[in-house]
């Protein structure tokens, strides 16, 4: 497994360990507040699909002049 993986792996563990201690009445994993975890979510979001739906990187860059050459995008 890659890093990414197994971040994104903990990350959704710990989520859902909070949503049922939440759920159950118990004190939740005092990791951050919740504004800040729906602020860097929406940022995270916003980044994200940002970043994928534009050609920022080599490949991407790369990727559109395929498409372009194909008449597959505009």
């Amino acid at each position: 497994m890659d890093k990414g993986t197994i971040v994104r792996t903990v990350a959704l563990a710990i989520a859902w360990i909070n949503a049922l201690l939440a759920q159950y009445g118990l004190q939740p994993i005092p990791v951050l507040d919740e504004e800040t975890i729906a602020y860097g979510l929406a940022f995270l979001a916003s980044l994200w699909t940002w970043f994928k739906n534009n050609y920022i990187t080599l490949k991407g860059k790369q990727q559109k002049k395929v498409l372009q050459r194909n008449n597959l995008t505009k």
